[in-house]
């Protein structure tokens, strides 16, 4: 179903398949999935830079009088606001005695150890020292050049967005038994959509990929060095193109076209470019945690959601955003429930050696 041109859509942003076509009876995709398409997607992205950011959890989740706290690869991290209201953050442990500062409440913009009263206010302190952190206002970073070991940049790379004034956010998080190459290359395989996710998409059709001949507009087979003008992002137009319906119920539907990039190395990008909600992002971040007890990689995956309409009643939508968040978020865990299994699975072949191609 081709996604419906704004000039021509109806009063409601709904569909009706007309002809739906049940799960077993859609054209397989298998053929197309192209395991070293997406392998050559998937090394193309992880050679981008990242300038070490790492995201650590939602721009909301800071409270005023505890610190967030994410372990990064295995190192402890905190971040908290100042008294200026601005992020600060560095590792989480006390350099006094190693008490986790993850559990050490937040006074004043001030950071106050509960093991010994040690208070840092964002500045070296005793042997403790900043880190870079930034807040985009959906996200929060933080720069660890020592574990990225790449050139730092100033600031993390940031695919455009819409206007946060005009959008709907919100974000889901989850972790998973994998690394963040599994994380990343589910994302950079939307030929699954409508087979794994059937309660969530149809008439699921990729009608341009990097490595293809019918890729969109612009797209050089194998470019991975593109840049959008308007973003300042690399990577732009080594995309995959989707038509697909997201599935509201029975048979209605909303038909869009989406492009999926990956501007960075942990990022895949999903912007709706026609149909309904042209314009919307969801983004996807993967961050490495560190090994589980069993020695096992766990990644966490930070997804935001930012969703803009040009119809009257979205002022309304926005307006009610609270209650929709959890909407949101649980919509994104039901799809994630399905996506981290499918990333964990991938792990796990590779870890023994069985993963094909």
């Amino acid at each position: 179903m081709k996604p419906v041109p704004s000039g021509r859509r109806g009063r409601l942003p709904l569909s009706l398949r007309r002809r739906p076509v049940p799960w077993e009876r859609q054209r397989p995709t298998w053929r197309d999935a192209g395991p070293a398409v997406i392998a050559r997607a998937l090394k193309r992205a992880e050679a981008r830079p990242s300038g070490n950011w790492y995201v650590v959890g939602a721009s909301g989740e800071l409270r005023a009088d505890r610190p967030l706290a994410r372990t990064v690869a295995g190192q402890e991290v905190v971040v908290w606001r100042g008294p200026d209201g601005r992020p600060a953050g560095g590792p989480g442990v006390c350099p006094h005695l190693g008490a986790p500062l993850r559990d050490s409440p937040v006074r004043c913009g001030t950071l106050v150890c509960h093991w010994h009263g040690l208070a840092l206010d964002g500045t070296p302190h005793a042997g403790w020292a900043p880190l870079p952190v930034h807040d985009d206002g959906v996200l929060l970073w933080v720069r660890l050049d020592e574990l990225g070991g790449e050139a730092p940049l100033d600031a993390p790379v940031v695919a455009r967005r819409p206007e946060r004034a005009t959008a709907l956010t919100a974000v889901y998080s989850g972790t998973g038994v994998c690394e963040v190459e599994d994380i990343v290359a589910n994302r950079l395989d939307p030929w699954h959509g409508a087979w794994f996710h059937p309660h969530a998409f149809a008439d699921l059709t990729v009608v341009g990929s990097p490595d293809s001949a019918d890729g969109p507009p612009g797209t050089v087979a194998g470019s991975s060095d593109t840049v959008d003008g308007a973003s300042g992002i690399r990577g732009t137009e080594d995309a995959f193109t989707v038509d697909v319906s997201f599935k509201v119920a029975g048979r209605l539907v909303v038909p869009v076209r989406a492009v999926f990039t990956a501007p960075e190395p942990r990022t895949v990008v999903m912007r709706i470019t026609e149909g309904e909600g042209a314009g919307s992002v969801v983004e996807t971040h993967a961050t490495p945690l560190g090994p589980d007890e069993l020695g096992r990689p766990r990644t966490a995956v930070t997804e935001a959601v930012l969703a803009v309409s040009d119809r009257p009643g979205f002022a309304v939508a926005r307006r009610a955003a609270p209650l929709l968040r959890p909407l949101v978020r649980a919509a994104a865990g039901r799809l994630w429930r399905d996506d981290l299994a499918y990333a964990e699975r991938r792990w796990h072949l590779r870890s023994t050696g069985r993963f094909p191609g």
